[in-house]
């Protein structure tokens, strides 16, 4: 049994580093969070608090009671996590970026405090701060074939078959899958509410009225609606007129903006598109569209697929790689009638 152990972890290592990531960064990155965190517990002892340290899937209503406040060691999706469960407007929830390098943390306290915790404390005790009460977005639902059970993705990573099963298991065990009247939904969205498909590559179809005015159908690839926390994440970055589209535009004189996008099918050369592409102090994308001969993917995601002409999928998930490029040998021949 121990050699079988050996023989494992000796294989893991080997196994990231295929899979383009490095086991030693990452028990890096672990130390680094695991040692902030202690931090901020040492630094709440050694003012006489009481702390109850507890991990993500022991986090839960009853926790949330026993705590006066709250304090979330992580990023922004830990914030958001420990958020979910408050539902006490008098019971602060706090936020500490332990890994400031690779979070953003724009939810959680200035990154200085992160290794000067005790500073933060004594700002508190000296009443040196204001309450900032960010407004969330609470959800009702009614009608037929719904489903009012929450399947929760902080605690698990599911496959879209996997989370299609999860709804469909949980709707049978509530028999209040047909609602009649509007039904308020136990959870309040901090950030956002994203309405669309589980599959991002088919296109949302929906109906939508805006302050009681008229019903419109559309499709999309989704509907965000967000607070003023989230209009600086996701909201922000969907909306946002970038640099390098001013550029183009301005640059196009003689032709078209619009007319620039579309060329000749028989041009070897490939468009790229970032769809909505996030940008902060840690992610960055300095090209959101444009020509090339070759484009390489590496994927870091849970649930993600690679559609080929919205019809064949492959399984995309992390440490997967693409090549994308043109060979004039694979060119198609059709037929082009002249008019």
């Amino acid at each position: 049994m121990l050699l079988l152990l050996n023989i494992i972890f000796t294989l893991f290592p080997l196994f990231l580093a295929l899979k383009g990531s490095n086991y030693a960064g990452l028990l890096e990155r672990h130390r680094i969070h695991t040692e902030n965190v202690e931090h901020v517990v040492d630094s709440l002892r050694n003012e006489r608090i009481e702390v109850r340290l507890v991990k993500r899937r022991e986090y839960n209503e009853e926790t949330v009671r026993w705590a006066d406040a709250v304090i979330s060691a992580g990023g922004d999706g830990t914030m958001l996590l420990a958020a979910s469960k408050v539902f006490d407007k008098s019971k602060p929830v706090i936020g500490v970026n332990t890994d400031p390098e690779r979070s953003e943390g724009h939810l959680c306290l200035p990154v200085r405090y992160t290794h000067s915790f005790p500073e933060a404390l004594q700002k508190l005790y000296r009443g040196e701060f204001r309450w900032q009460w960010r407004q969330r977005i609470r959800l009702y639902l009614e009608g037929t074939g719904i489903n009012p059970a929450p399947v929760d993705l902080h605690e698990q990573q599911l496959s879209q078959e996997q989370h299609s099963r999860a709804h469909i298991n949980e709707r049978f065990q509530d028999q209040r899958s047909d609602i009649s009247g509007p039904h308020l939904l136990p959870v309040r969205a901090l950030n956002e509410v994203f309405i669309g498909e589980s599959l991002s590559s088919r296109a949302s179809y929906y109906e939508i009225s805006v302050d009681d005015g008229p019903w419109e159908k559309q499709k999309s690839s989704g509907l965000n609606v967000c607070t003023g926390t989230g209009s600086k994440a996701w909201s922000y970055n969907i909306n946002k007129v970038a640099h390098q589209a001013v550029e183009e535009i301005l640059k196009i004189v003689t032709n078209d903006f619009n007319e620039s996008l579309l060329y000749s099918p028989e041009e070897p050369k490939m468009f790229f598109s970032i769809r909505e592409p996030i940008v902060n102090r840690v992610f960055s994308s300095s090209r959101q569209r444009g020509f090339s001969s070759k484009v390489c993917v590496r994927s870091r995601c849970w649930d993600a697929c690679m559609v080929v002409d919205g019809g064949t999928s492959f399984e995309f998930n992390d440490g997967a790689i693409a090549s994308i490029m043109i060979d004039t040998e694979d060119a198609l021949c059709t037929v082009l009638l002249e008019e």
